[in-house]
């Protein structure tokens, strides 16, 4: 039907054609009532075939002119009643059904209950006045029942229509937003595992990059020195692909069984990572208060890989003699990270270092807005840098002292 709409409805024409014809030629009032039409009483005139012809052929246009075909069908039925002499002699009014049908199953509501009673009592005031019967006879109220059952059924499957469409439209809308969902996720984790691998290769192959530097200017002499610095880069190298290896590792399966599952790093072993630039050259204070209540995975994690971050800044960009200081302070609400550095004296230390930007702070700024956080960062009025990070803690601690803290001692390797 959906296919070949035209073929369709003309086999319906035909079908409404003969039901037609064969109406007219039937005597319904046999000798056993209604279930034994007699035929061969009736004859069929020129009027009543051309009718026919004309009532039925009009519903082959009916999808595309209902309106047109429906006061065709209406006009058929009414010359009907005024040629036969008010004794209707074919069933034309049914075609005036089908019409009817498809017009209140193509328009809108409102649309449908004007026409459709304006076809109900038109036709049925046509067949009283214009028929020999009484009004009250049973074929008129045929023609009323007909009508309106016809308007209410093409009322009923334009409303199933519009709500198996609109069911369709918010399937297919809930399946884009899904797949919108997903992508946004996909890019998401993609932008978590490059700030995860920025953060590790440029930390520790800026140390590489010194240390190996140091170790060609004296590797003729001072051997010591030089042996030194490479046991600084061989231990960089190795922190570099534990890492690297437990970042990959979140790419992998949950169920494969290399999966590492070593937990990530933290303010826990913040001391082992001030150590590593400490023995590169920068010399850090740090300023961290004693072990308090534990801090979720997520502001624990960032806040190590800030510090991270802005020591590998300032190892990579200030000048030389920079020293950093880097204060943790935890409130009952916040958790505060503070980096800051002199600057040291103008112009690069060395020529293992090399200039340029990149995505740190970018990616640092990431970070933070993730967790509703706010990071301010640029220079300081007396020189150098300052890195400042606040991070709402999820759950607030309640109010005690300010506890104590310690410092960690600074290595000059100058």
């Amino acid at each position: 039907m959906r296919a070949h709409p035209y073929a369709f409805d003309g086999a319906l024409a035909l079908a409404v054609v003969v039901a037609i014809l064969v109406g007219a030629v039937a005597e319904p009032h046999g000798p056993h009532g209604p279930f034994g039409p007699r035929f061969g009483h009736r004859d069929l005139t020129v009027t009543t075939v051309v009718l026919a012809v004309a009532a039925g052929g009009a519903l082959v246009w009916r999808r595309r002119f209902p309106r047109s075909v429906l006061a065709a069908t209406c006009l058929c039925t009414v010359l009907e009643l005024l040629l036969e002499g008010g004794v209707p002699r074919a069933p034309v009014f049914c075609s005036v059904v089908i019409a009817l049908c498809t017009l209140a199953a193509r328009t809108d509501r409102s649309t449908t209950w004007r026409v459709g009673a304006l076809t109900v009592l038109g036709l049925t005031a046509a067949a009283m006045l214009f028929g020999d019967r009484p009004w009250y006879a049973q074929e008129n109220l045929a023609i009323f029942a007909w009508t309106g059952m016809a308007a209410a059924a093409g009322d009923a499957v334009r409303s199933r229509r519009a709500f198996v469409t609109a069911i369709e439209e918010r399937a297919e809308r809930a399946e884009r937003t899904r797949e919108e969902e997903a992508r946004r996720r996909v890019a998401e984790e993609r932008m978590r595992i490059a700030r995860e691998l920025h953060d590790v290769v440029a930390h520790h192959i800026a140390l590489v990059n010194v240390q190996a530097g140091v170790a060609s200017h004296v590797m003729d002499s001072r051997p010591d020195q030089a042996k030194q610095a490479l046991a600084h880069v061989r231990e960089a190298s190795r922190s570099a692909l534990g890492e690297l290896r437990a970042t990959v590792g979140l790419l992998r399966q949950s169920d494969d069984p290399r999966a590492p599952t070593e937990p990530a790093p933290g303010l826990g072993v913040l001391d082992h990572l001030v150590d590593g630039f400490v023995r590169a050259g920068l010399p850090v204070t740090l300023d961290v208060p004693e072990p308090a209540d534990a801090l979720p995975a997520a502001i624990d994690l960032t806040a190590y890989r800030i510090v991270q971050e802005a020591l590998t800044n300032v190892h990579k960009h200030a000048g030389t003699g920079a020293r950093a200081t880097v204060r943790i302070e935890r409130d009952p609400g916040t958790l505060t990270v503070t980096v800051l550095d002199d600057g040291g004296t103008p112009g690069p230390p060395s020529d293992a270092r090399e200039p340029g930007g990149g995505h740190g702070l970018i990616g640092m700024r990431e970070r933070v807005a993730a967790l509703r956080g706010t990071a301010e960062t640029g220079p300081r009025p007396a020189g150098g840098f300052q890195v400042r990070v606040r991070l709402p803690l999820q759950t607030p601690q309640p109010t005690r002292a300010e506890a104590p803290t310690r410092t960690c001692r600074t290595r000059d390797t100058g």
